[in-house]
């Protein structure tokens, strides 16, 4: 069965407005001031970790533990996040064409877990790999062989990699021998070799796969 794998944030899963929405009303519920809401968007903007919160706190002499801000914003991305129907719809069918789906991200393990259950993604993935869990990021080589391994199959026999992010997904696709499809929105870096596919939109990537195995 070929191997699929697809990145998270910004490519199954709009990271971007989750992220404001949740630091709305994790402000908002908290009584924090413009000034920390700023600070939480500057910090958080790429990627988030508890290391941030219990910075955050020493920051601005925050009562709450940084433990429980941690906890609230996990919660609040899993309400928050989305992954569109015509997404799932997408994965469901290349399940449905005997495809091995994995999903590889970038991020903390609670906090990218929560939001794969709270989207429905969970239920469609073979296999997932979160860089949290081990400490590496993509394009780190040992994360996509993590996740195929999970997924239940050689990386060795090839695949497609899938994300909106130029090195970390399209540099580490390459590197780990897989087909690439990118995301257009990021610059593209100078030296980075080109992807087989550039799309708008995930689905048009997805469509992409289900006409490999027509």
């Amino acid at each position: 069965m070929p191997l699929a794998l697809f990145d998270l944030d910004n490519t199954l899963v709009d990271r971007q407005t989750a992220l404001s929405d949740a630091i709305t009303t994790l402000c908002c519920t908290r009584g924090f001031d413009a000034a920390i809401e700023q600070q939480m968007r500057t910090e958080l903007a790429d990627r988030a970790t508890a290391g941030d919160f219990a910075r955050l706190r020493e920051t601005f002499a925050l009562e709450v533990p940084a433990t429980q801000l941690w906890q609230d914003y996990v919660r609040l991305m899993a309400t928050a996040v989305t992954c569109r129907p015509e997404v799932l719809e997408g994965l469901a069918q290349l399940r449905a064409a005997a495809w091995t789906i994995g999903v590889i991200t970038n991020g903390a393990g609670d906090i990218q877990r929560a939001k794969l259950a709270a989207t429905g993604i969970a239920g469609l993935a073979d296999g997932v790999a979160v860089s949290g869990d081990l400490e590496i990021r993509k394009p780190d080589l040992r994360l996509f062989q993590l996740a195929a391994a999970r997924c239940g199959v050689n990386l060795a026999d090839g695949g497609w990699m899938v994300g909106d992010n130029p090195a970390g997904d399209i540099g580490g696709g390459h590197q780990a021998g897989l087909r690439t499809i990118w995301l257009r929105g990021r610059p593209w870096p100078d030296g980075l070799p080109a992807a087989h596919h550039i799309v708008d939109n995930v689905t048009d990537a997805i469509s992409i796969l289900l006409n490999e195995t027509e």
